[in-house]
């Protein structure tokens, strides 16, 4: 018993995660010395202390910027978004800015002088060494989708007709700047890409080989005016800890690393969630009213014409609807089921549209495959409300069998078609949308949802009219 009572802490203990928040905020909100403070604070990883700016005042952060070097406070907004980073930075004296922007990857230092006031932002670019200054232009001379607004200058480079021992010392010399020295990339005579080789291979080398048979010639690369959308599937195939980026000259203008990968999947994952449900770009919590509204609005007022066309179509069938208005009650379901599937297909559709290279057969194979899926899922479940709302009608609303099980096959048949055709749907209607190069991701789920609201009514209504009073009269 004493032994439970002595492991028991020592387990709570090892369970206890160190709250550093609280830890970093002691060590900000103490009368230790500059020196000393500083000496504590880099034991804590970068995005830790960044974490706490937030909940620190004004003057605590200014004591931060004080005490850290430039490169420590560079480590520290890689990990903040860019507006906050942009607050950060105007709280600063302008030299210590520019110490920081210089320390920054050429993206994020691009991203983040966008954010800071004006004045200062020529201020701090004009403070900058000209190498710096040369790397932020060339990144901030690309639009915002486009893959060079994503590189640095941050790699390694040498060319090919030097040895292994001149390669060695061009690395040590270049890696003084660069810290991106895990693959090391290789150019001609005419300065175009030609390779890249890796630091375990060069280490490793022989001094007698040559360098030509460590360099991998078929290595991944990128070109800095292509569009994120049409290279985002090849960035998620390389695991490369960095992709260079050339010009129209395959010249190297810089490298997009694996940091920066996840940023631009993270950034098109956001995009392509906001689009699917039916906004014109991603919103935050900050975001101003008007704002919001403008990119809700264009959808809402499309769907609100597409919606007004769904009412019509229904207004048509009154005359079923006061013969039989028992059925009114189970159209949500019809509804529900036929938009359920659709945006089940569509999900499907537009993650494998992602992939440039699918030929048209695939494309095929696949709105086939999901309408086979909204088939048998539709077979499945009209067995199922076949039998349930049958018997819910017989016992709960008291009628007879017949008309009972004739309503509840209606319904079940109904439901079967709906689901198979708002499958075909939610696969047919993104193909055609990239088809015509018009994002699928922006345009398919709103319209989705109301055009197999337009295909569930048609199809319950219809079959109603057809089946349960034309047929059978039960009216």
């Amino acid at each position: 018993m004493e032994t439970m009572k002595n492991n028991l802490p020592e387990s709570e203990e090892k369970n206890k995660m160190p709250d550093y928040e609280a830890e970093i905020i002691q060590i900000i909100r103490s009368n230790a010395t500059p020196r000393k403070m500083l000496s504590r604070l880099e034991d804590y990883h970068s995005n830790d202390i960044a974490q706490i700016l937030s909940v620190l005042a004004p003057q605590e952060r200014k004591k931060i910027y004080r005490i850290c070097h430039p490169e420590m406070l560079a480590d520290i907004f890689e990990y903040l978004e860019e507006e906050e980073a942009g607050i950060y930075l105007n709280e600063m004296d302008v030299q210590k800015s520019a110490g920081v922007i210089s320390c920054l990857e050429t993206n994020t230092a691009v991203d983040i002088l966008r954010q800071t006031e004006r004045e200062k932002r020529e201020l701090l670019i004009a403070m900058l060494n000209p190498d710096v200054k040369e790397e932020i232009q060339l990144t901030a001379s690309f639009d915002e989708d486009e893959i060079g607004s994503y590189i640095t200058a941050n790699f390694i480079v040498i060319h090919e007709n030097i040895t292994i021992k001149q390669a060695m010392s061009e690395l040590i010399r270049q890696a003084e700047e660069n810290d991106n020295i895990s693959t090391i990339f290789v150019v001609d005579e005419n300065d175009e890409f030609f390779g890249a080789i890796d630091l375990k291979d060069l280490i490793t080398a022989r001094s007698t080989e040559t360098l030509e048979n460590l360099i991998i010639t078929s290595f991944p690369y990128l070109y800095g005016n292509e569009l994120i959308d049409d290279c985002i599937e090849r960035l998620k195939e390389y695991s490369e800890d960095s992709i260079p980026v050339l010009d129209n000259h395959n010249q190297l203008l810089g490298v997009i690393t694996a940091k920066s990968v996840v940023e631009v999947v993270d950034d098109e994952l956001g995009e392509d969630y906001a689009r699917l449900a039916g906004l014109t770009a991603e919103e935050d919590l900050q975001e101003p009213l008007m704002e919001s509204m403008k990119k809700r609005l264009p959808w809402l007022l499309v769907l609100l014409g597409l919606g007004m066309l769904v009412s019509t179509v229904v207004s048509s069938f009154e005359k079923v609807v006061a013969q039989l208005p028992l059925i009114m009650a189970f159209q949500s379901l019809i509804l529900d089921m036929a938009g359920n599937v659709g945006t089940q297909s569509l999900a499907v559709t537009i993650r494998v549209l992602m992939d440039e290279n699918l030929q048209f057969k695939q494309k095929i194979q696949l709105a086939l495959k999901e309408m086979r899926v909204g088939l048998c899922n539709g077979l499945l479940l009209g067995l199922i409300s076949f039998v349930l709302v049958g018997l819910y009608i017989m016992i709960g609303k008291q009628k007879e069998a017949v008309f009972a099980f004739s309503v509840s096959g209606c319904i079940g048949l109904a439901l079967m078609l709906a689901m198979l055709v708002s499958s075909a749907v939610g696969t047919l209607i993104p193909m055609f949308f990239k088809k015509i190069k018009v994002d699928p991701a922006v345009a398919s789920g709103p319209l989705i949802t109301t055009v197999n609201d337009l295909v569930a009514v048609v199809t319950y209504y219809g079959l109603g009219w057809l089946f349960l009073i034309q047929i059978l009269h039960l009216s």
